[in-house]
């Protein structure tokens, strides 16, 4: 079997290495005859020019990568073998063209982590958090040149832990996933696994979430902290037409679903200086002082410009700042 893997971040490893174990001869070096993954980035105020995980780990392998995935089309190697080469796509973070797909003979497998149709698109384990959702899973689809859409191969399904962030949660998931691919993958070239097309459900469509994203409006903290209800909608921006009451309750779960990127953040002013800051909000856990009325409290906090400290640390050097 011959692999091209589409994918970017770290927690997409675990797949890599069970690929690169599992079905590796001892004719060639590795299963994975390319890598597709985004480009290097100019990263920090100094400008560092950084490479994903996947780039990295194909590096150390020696395997070939590319940045674009329409330059596939015009690998020799590939050309030479397409209708033997199988496209595996895990959090690639770009959407495959038409072109592309239909170079795949055997099909491109897509690792989508929901269980689809539930939270298509790009944000999905956020979403399952911010939901409260108690289960959740990891869908595996031969896809067509619909967003999430096309013919379903398996699934496995996970719980959600009260605790989960949306770094941990991924995290078990994709490497549940890698547990599971190699027998999937034995079934599926063989033949035993028929595709079936997904439902056509629309279910909640994610948007990629961007810095801005995890903005949590002052006043809505406030009242968090308070242990009190603003009667009020807020529209979280990565979910499509979606709007909710700003509890302490979803403040918390949405904290979660920040880390560990973008990171949920707040304005503040400084009672001397009179300027407004970000203030990053790292961890944080609710307390039910009476029943039925919870408190958010916030764990661990970085104001901009400064290290992270825990919240009585804060309060203590910024005993008069205001949330706004």
């Amino acid at each position: 079997m011959k692999i091209v893997f589409f994918g970017t971040p770290d927690y997409v490893i675990p797949i890599l290495e069970t690929l690169h174990k599992k079905f590796k001869s001892r004719a060639e070096k590795s299963p994975i005859v390319a890598v597709v993954t985004q480009a290097p980035k100019l990263v920090g105020r100094k400008k560092v020019l950084s490479y994903s995980p996947v780039d990295k780990w194909a590096y150390e392998k020696g395997i070939t990568k590319y940045s674009k995935a329409v330059d596939l089309l015009q690998d020799p190697v590939l050309r030479a073998n397409h209708d033997r080469v199988l496209g595996i796509l895990a959090a690639y973070g770009e959407i495959l063209s038409k072109e592309v797909i239909d170079f795949f003979p055997k099909g491109i497998i897509n690792l989508h982590p929901s269980l689809l149709p539930k939270f298509r698109g790009a944000s999905p384990v956020q979403a399952t958090i911010l939901f409260e959702e108690k289960d959740t899973g990891l869908t595996f689809v031969k896809i067509d040149a619909s967003l999430d859409k096309g013919q379903f191969i398996s699934k496995l399904k996970e719980e959600v832990k009260d605790s989960d962030t949306a770094g941990s949660l991924r995290e078990r998931l994709f490497s549940r996933a890698s547990e599971v691919l190699p027998s999937l993958l034995n079934a599926f070239m063989a033949g035993k696994i028929k595709p079936k097309q997904l439902s056509h459900y629309p279910g909640t469509f994610t948007w990629e979430i961007k810095k801005e994203d995890a903005f949590i409006p002052p006043q809505y903290l406030n009242y968090a902290l308070n242990g009190e209800n603003i009667e009020d909608e807020w529209r979280i921006p990565f979910i499509n037409n979606f709007s909710i009451q700003p509890t302490s309750r979803l403040l918390e779960r949405f904290i979660r679903s920040m880390q560990p990127w973008p990171v949920a953040w707040t304005l503040l002013r400084l009672s001397l200086s009179g300027q407004t800051k970000r203030l990053k909000i790292l961890k944080a856990h609710l307390e039910e002082p009476v029943p039925n009325t919870h408190h958010l409290v916030p764990d661990l906090v970085q104001l901009e410009g400064k290290d992270p400290v825990t919240w009585r640390q804060f309060l203590e050097g910024y005993p008069n700042c205001i949330l706004e």
